[in-house]
């Protein structure tokens, strides 16, 4: 008999996987979704659906909470294609007994490689210099850059991404210190990595990067005091969580000038900032926090010194195509009663 899944936020990135190794799936009866699972998404699914899936699979953009979790009869896994896990309820798969899976480490090299190149566009100002060609915007701005190897980066967290931008950016010359609060043995003794306290990072690096999970006891981690230890004209990443910053805070210091400019792939609200055609839908349930946040990342997409990219830096076919490998061969082994991949 086979084990009925169901797959939401399925992207058509995700689709040649399927294609490719659906004979691998033959002992699952697989219903895809493109939309999220939500209170409201899990409504419109069949008494039939919910009575008898064993699998359900979500991305982010899913909220699994308690509510949620209970729609569902007989469930057993819930698979995240993403590390993070914060969209979903935790005490509630424990107290089920449900499995939670994820995926650990997809984006390592491809979101290194992609703040790697969000760093050369703002150290270059590749962005305002291709418009003023685009559109004969910003023809008075100044597009010097600086040569990378006379710049510091600092880098807050070296889990697998931090460590793989250390190594880019060794290769270009770049001092580099990093803060993590469980320093790396292994990257000490072989990458000669320098290791500092947060404030010292803060105030001797030129470019700051973001790579650590969003824990909540780390909530705006970058704000008004931390941004005032920094140098003037430093240029901050975020290809982490929106969280991690003040987005208040830092609009305000690029229109002073103490921050050179910004580069963010990732926001606290991403479902408004990102993703327009919720907003209708999303009116109700939306704090007057995330419209705020809406109104400055609008005012921010303005300035010639700041990058904004939609949660895109993991997004590569290579890693589309591990996230699923890993997320199937989680499923079948947690179904198999073993725990190698379970969270719960």
């Amino acid at each position: 008999m086979s084990v009925k899944m169901l797959i939401f936020d399925y992207r058509e990135s995700e689709q040649r996987y399927f294609n490719e190794h659906g004979g691998e799936l033959n002992s699952f009866d697989i219903s895809f979704y493109k939309n999220s699972l939500n209170r409201d998404t899990v409504e419109n699914l069949s008494s039939e659906e919910r009575d008898n899936t064993a699998v359900i699979s979500v991305f982010i953009d899913s909220v699994v909470d308690s509510e949620v979790i209970s729609r569902f009869k007989n469930l057993r896994v819930i698979s995240t294609r993403s590390t993070g896990i914060d969209h979903i309820d935790k005490k509630a798969c424990e107290e089920r007994n449900i499995m939670l899976v994820n995926v650990e480490n997809y984006g390592s090299t491809t979101v290194a490689q992609f703040t790697l190149g969000l760093l050369i566009a703002l150290v270059r100002n590749i962005i305002p210099a291709d418009l003023s060609i685009r559109y004969k915007n910003f023809c008075d701005y100044n597009f010097m850059g600086r040569n990378l190897g006379y710049l510091t980066l600092g880098i807050i967290g070296t889990g697998a991404i931090g460590a793989n931008l250390f190594n880019y950016a060794s290769a270009f010359g770049m001092k580099i210190l990093a803060y993590d609060l469980k320093p790396k043995l292994e990257l000490i003794e072989k990458q000669n990595i320098e290791y500092v306290e947060l404030p010292e990072l803060l105030r001797n690096s030129d470019i700051i990067s973001l790579h650590i999970p969003y824990t909540g006891d780390n909530y705006h981690l970058l704000g008004e005091e931390q941004f005032n230890m920094m140098k003037d004209g430093v240029r901050i990443i975020n290809t982490s969580r929106g969280e991690l910053i003040d987005i208040k805070v830092l609009h305000n210091l690029l229109l002073s000038g103490k921050v050179k400019g910004a580069a963010l792939d990732v926001l606290e609200c991403e479902d408004i900032s990102f993703k327009c055609e919720k907003l209708a839908e999303n009116m109700g349930d939306v704090g007057l926090t995330c419209f705020e946040e809406a109104n400055i990342v609008k005012k921010m997409a303005e300035l010639p010194n700041v990058i904004i990219t939609p949660h895109i830096a993991y997004d590569t076919q290579d890693a589309i195509d591990y996230i699923l490998k890993v997320t199937i061969n989680a499923i079948k082994d947690s179904l198999s009663g073993s725990s190698q991949y379970r969270i719960v």
